[in-house]
């Protein structure tokens, strides 16, 4: 049963009206015809002034009360709700929004302050990320304009090495643009059939001299000659290219690098696996994180800008897809995904 003023004060007219005529009842004097006018003009005048209060004192200032809410909720959330005098208990049901629209909130304020926090991080990141180049590019420029520059092989030397800080500061700027423009959405991808079996043997091809570095033996394994997909070949080849490069930079001496891939019904899983030496678990969760890595003492002069995983995160999402990773400790780390298959036409 609908609660409504009229309802509302019609009843408790009726209990007053029944109490009083009760009360008279019991006087000497009374008779039928006094009781029930008493009952008859107590219910009138009781119903009329109860009513008057629930509805123009209490009903209409609640929903009034509901009625902001519901606009700042419009606006804050987009939500919308039924009237309140529509529902079975008007104050519990306003109790119930308020403490909707305040847990919104809070949410709200929770989420700006993790972004606020996220921003002074990034922030800070960049600034380091940036002044590590730049500075060590001034130190050897301003060495050779202080008069080492007579000296031809000192000169050469820094000349190679302030090119070298460069280099790194130039592929930092392009992964932030690139980021950039992917959390934007200006960096569309257009999927199209590709082999990503060929799109990896194109990789093998340019970090070869890497891997005789190291002296990393690099492997396909496929049920097929050939893996269709649906992808956009030159993100997903910058995908690939980043995993193997991780894997042969941070994986042993005389390792492993395999690409393996995997075909079920609707998709096709690719991992990349190295025999290194792992991630410890509590870094798992960090590792696509902007400019993190897990080992703080590494050198960033390996060329990295520390955006890698980040950005192949982006390429996967964008192709509507996860990037997932598995590792222990000195047994190797995994990378995999998975693309949708292309239609092979026969």
């Amino acid at each position: 049963m609908l609660l409504n003023p009229k309802l509302l004060a019609t009843l408790l007219a009726i209990v007053i009206a029944a109490f009083i005529t009760s009360f008279l009842s019991f006087l000497p004097e009374s008779n039928a015809n006094v009781l029930f006018v008493s009952f008859i003009a107590t219910l009138i005048v009781a119903g009329i002034l109860i009513y008057f209060v629930l509805d123009y004192l209490v009903f209409q200032e609640i929903n009034k009360m509901y009625d902001s809410i519901n606009r700042l909720k419009i606006k804050d959330f987009g939500v919308t709700r039924k009237k309140l005098y529509k529902n079975n208990n008007p104050l519990k049901k306003l109790n119930d929004e308020l403490f909707v629209y305040v847990s919104k909130k809070e949410q709200e304020v929770t989420e700006l302050k993790r972004l606020e926090k996220y921003r002074r991080e990034f922030l800070a990141n960049v600034s380091h990320e940036l002044k590590t180049p730049i500075f060590a590019a001034q130190g050897f420029v301003h060495t050779l304009l202080d008069g080492a520059m007579d000296d031809e092989n000192v000169r050469e030397r820094f000349l190679v090495k302030a090119a070298k800080s460069l280099d790194g500061l130039d592929i930092l700027v392009k992964d932030l643009l690139t980021l950039s423009q992917m959390e934007t959405g200006d960096i569309k991808m257009n999927r199209a059939k590709v082999d990503i079996k060929q799109i990896t043997k194109e990789v093998f091809e340019q970090l070869e001299g890497k891997a005789k570095a190291k002296n990393t033996t690099l492997q396909i394994k496929s049920p097929q000659l050939q893996v269709w997909v649906k992808a956009d070949a030159q993100r997903i080849g910058q995908v690939v290219t980043n995993l193997v490069e991780n894997a042969i930079k941070y994986g042993n001496e005389n390792g492993t690098v395999i690409v393996n891939f995997e075909e079920d019904k609707k998709d096709w899983k690719v991992s990349i696996r190295d025999n290194g030496p792992g991630i410890a678990p509590e870094y798992l969760n960090r590792i696509f994180e902007r400019f993190y890595r897990v080992d703080k003492a590494r050198s960033r002069s390996d060329g990295s800008s520390g955006l890698g995983l980040a950005i192949v995160k982006h390429i996967l999402n964008a192709h509507r897809t996860k990037i997932s990773v598995a590792s222990k400790p000195e047994k190797g780390t995994t990378f995999s995904f998975k693309l949708e298959k292309a239609e092979v036409v026969v």
